[in-house]
């Protein structure tokens, strides 16, 4: 039998008459994008209309969490279908390509059910990919993520120190152009169109609008306690590396200026969301693409004494996370259940009436883009480093490090894990009932 005839007799078992009928997938990743949108009211400065616009249209997740808080490991994990302990994929570094071979990706399998399956930006880390997994990805030659003449400082910039850019002058205003042609044209084939946007990556630069919204003297510093650090163990400590970025910055007094800048590169990104999204609403394509945004991780900004990713709390965990799927999800509606990014592969295949490969562990949740207040009894898991997992629920997290060490937090009671209950009296059911999600087996990390 033939790789169409294959196709055709897929889509028939699935409901779709051939590949032809089965909906377009607009996909778009955002780098180091946590929740600070404005529908979720996590910060009341952001300034997100074409996020909150998004969410207008489908199903919002207040409470989806990355598998990995590091770029590498999280884009390996998702695209891969297999969390960092059974892929050996825990950090950046650790060459993604070693722990995913060409054909598992969730790109070949559309690719193979019939799809046009184009790519543009940060999709897999450091803009790697398989070829044979696609029919086109977008040259970034001569392009910049950054901006020409954008110079790192310690990681950040701020009001200062960046020029005077362009809107067109980052790349991702060319991978949102890229995206736009494919998604804007009618074809015999449906297309799989991945959008990967850097932006708000450091360093956290944009043009100067972006940072009129946002006056230096307004900016507030996020809800944050002294002393916070003096109730989690030294793993926890050790993550948070409160004598690295927290202590420079508090040195400087730039603490406001990192923020003004995070919300300013956030409005940038926020702009080529809304030029995507105008460009499918103008399409004859508008009524038969499910969208599926998600951020790789979430970004801590001072929270916990801590900076950027690699850690397992909230503001580092959390993601945005919102779908978008025509006949299916109700425009406007939240679901607050625990689901974690692993979730992405065999949704989408779900959907498209795709198979989903033996190897891929996450879970579908179609029934809760059906129905938002749906039953749901599993809870999000993220990894960092081997051992080191969080488990979170609608009501806790539960933080195990690889030494046994413990952190868990009431988070109806404390959204902002403030108190550390794990050595609490009458802790200890929860504590077990939650370290029962944990691997029983994991993979080492590769060698140096």
């Amino acid at each position: 039998m033939s790789r169409l005839m294959i196709v055709a007799a897929l889509c028939c078992l699935s409901g779709f008459a051939s590949a032809a009928d089965r909906p377009n997938v607009l996909f778009i990743a955002v780098d180091d994008l946590n929740h600070w949108l404005t529908h979720l009211n996590r910060n009341p400065q952001a300034r997100t209309p074409n996020f909150d616009r998004l969410a207008r249209r489908g199903v919002t997740f207040t409470n989806a969490h990355c598998a990995v808080p590091a770029c590498e490991p999280s884009r390996c994990a998702l695209m891969s279908g297999r969390r960092p302990w059974v892929s050996g994929c825990y950090k950046n570094g650790h060459a993604w390509k070693k722990h995913q071979a060409a054909g598992e990706g969730l790109s070949a399998q559309f690719l193979n059910a019939g799809y046009h399956v184009a790519g543009a930006g940060k999709i897999y880390h450091s803009r790697q990919y398989y070829p044979s997994e696609w029919t086109e990805y977008m040259s970034d030659d001569g392009l910049s993520a950054n901006g020409p003449g954008v110079k790192k400082m310690d990681g950040y910039h701020d009001d200062v120190t960046h020029p005077n850019l362009k809107d067109d002058d980052i790349m991702d205003w060319h991978c949102v152009n890229y995206c736009i042609e494919r998604i804007t044209k009618k074809s015999d084939k449906p297309f799989f169109v991945a959008c990967g946007l850097y932006k708000p990556h450091l360093p956290f630069v944009a043009p100067r609008k972006y940072y009129d919204a946002f006056p230096l003297e307004s900016i507030q510093l996020p809800p944050h306690i002294e002393n916070d650090l003096a109730d989690i163990p030294p793993s926890g400590v050790k993550m948070a590396g409160p004598q690295g970025d927290h202590a420079k910055f508090l040195k400087s007094g730039r603490w406001k200026a990192a923020i003004q800048s995070y919300l300013a590169t956030c409005s940038y990104t926020d702009m080529n969301l809304g030029r995507l999204l105008d460009a499918l609403d103008a399409s004859p394509n508008k009524d038969n693409t499910i969208i599926c945004l998600w951020s790789d991780h979430g970004w801590s900004l001072g929270e916990k004494e801590h900076w950027r990713k690699f850690a397992l709390w909230e503001e580092t965990t959390r993601t945005a996370f919102i779908w978008v799927v025509p006949g299916l999800t109700t425009p406007g509606t939240r679901c607050d259940r625990s689901v974690d990014l692993m979730s992405v592969y065999p949704t989408l295949c779900e959907l498209t009436g795709i198979a989903t490969p033996d190897h891929v562990s996450g879970r579908d949740i179609s029934s809760l883009l059906r129905d938002p207040q749906a039953a749901w009894e599993f809870p999000a898991i993220t990894t960092h480093g081997r051992g080191n997992h969080s488990v979170k629920t609608e009501t806790h997290r539960y933080i195990r490090y690889a030494n046994g060490e413990e952190e868990l937090y009431d988070v109806v009671a404390d959204p902002y894990e403030w108190k550390n209950l794990a050595s609490k009296q009458g802790s200890d059911a929860i504590r077990s009932q939650l370290a029962k999600w944990l691997p029983k087996q994991e993979k080492p990390e590769p060698k140096k």
